[in-house]
């Protein structure tokens, strides 16, 4: 059952909550911060549900509020952008990203944030509110892997209609850190000259970002196409190699979502069907990269079974779905036949 609230809730949150005497948001903390964060949106949910043109991008303005850890609210007013292409155009709800920075308010604690993605939850319900959480689990797993990974924020989203004419309504989301404080942590920038081939990035990172979407079972993404993988690159150093950082995991077999269709080229049924996309590597690095992988193992376990959100049923299909892949690197002729056998060659 979905929880409404009541007309003095609804008139509350959308007065404006001063914000003068709150210091900026940390935003290194507020990815490293592991509680769920408190969230209600109000907006024009005609206009925010209604919106399928890819091709056109529109602002709205909208209020958020965010509930502090001792319970203090800071509310401002923010914009919200629609993004992404598939669930834009064929979700309930689309994919956001919440806009902070606006010339009145720059001295808003949220101010710092400047723009986050917010990724929600498909179709409002409780089977859809459990990909989301699989998903977030799936970047929360890259991130123990390696630093260079975007990291995400859970949030308890309310939307309210600024209208009243369409009811509350609640679900789980999160936010991804935003590329440019990801390389900046990293002491890289973003990449921006052209479109790197994957063979011309760092190869102990690309072994890595390979290794891990064939454990996860995505096979959604391409370096190339800046298709789910942004590049950055060293701020010191100016002859190294760009790195790969892969994001958008919905289409993967550890998700699994309904609308996950592989592509048609790969000759697959299903998602949860795995294919390597890397290129061939030495055992010598598939064997470093894994020891990575081997070394996190009960770390990833524990992530998943920890999580308290999560279904007991999904619990044991994303553990299974991971043990595999360790069962799978046990065996040297198992590896070398994947990883270097079954590599791609252009």
């Amino acid at each position: 059952m979905k929880k409404f609230f009541s007309a003095s809730l609804y008139i509350f949150l959308i007065i404006p909550v001063a914000i003068g005497q709150h210091p900026s948001i940390d935003k290194k903390f507020f990815f490293t911060d592991q509680t769920i964060l408190p969230v209600t949106i109000v907006t024009s949910m005609n206009k925010i549900l209604g919106y399928s043109n890819p091709q056109k991008v529109n602002l709205y303005p909208s209020r958020f509020t965010y509930l502090l850890p001792d319970s203090t609210t800071i509310s401002q007013q923010v914009q919200i952008e629609i993004r992404g292409h598939y669930r834009r155009e064929n979700c309930y709800m689309p994919p956001l990203r919440i806009i902070f920075t606006k010339k009145d308010s720059a001295s808003s604690p949220l101010s710092s944030l400047k723009k986050l993605k917010l990724v929600n939850s498909c179709v409002q319900n409780s089977l859809y509110n459990q990909y989301v959480l699989m998903e977030f689990l799936s970047y929360k797993i890259f991130n123990l892997l390696t630093e260079k990974s975007f990291r995400v924020r859970l949030t308890d989203v309310t939307y309210i209609d600024s209208s009243a004419k369409k009811k509350p309504f609640k679900n789980y989301a999160f936010f991804i850190e935003d590329v440019k404080e990801m390389a900046k942590r990293n002491k890289c920038r973003e990449y921006t000259a052209g479109r790197p081939k994957a063979e011309m990035t760092d190869r102990r990172q690309m072994t890595l970002v390979a290794l891990f979407e064939y454990m996860i079972g995505n096979t959604d993404w391409s370096v190339t196409g800046k298709h789910n993988v942004k590049t950055i690159i060293s701020r010191k150093d100016s002859i190294g190699k760009p790195y790969a950082v892969p994001y958008d995991f919905d289409y993967s077999g550890l998700v699994n979502t309904p609308y996950a269709i592989p592509d048609p080229q790969l000759e697959i049924k299903s998602v949860t069907e795995r294919v390597y996309r890397g290129f061939p590597r030495t055992m010598e690095e598939l064997n470093e990269s894994l020891a990575v992988f081997n070394k996190q193992k009960d770390s990833i376990f524990s992530l998943i079974n920890n999580f308290e959100l999560l279904t007991e049923k999904n619990k044991k299909y994303m553990i299974n779905y991971i043990d595999e892949f360790y069962s799978l690197i046990k065996d040297p002729r198992d590896v070398k036949y994947t990883f270097i056998n079954g590599a791609r060659t252009q």
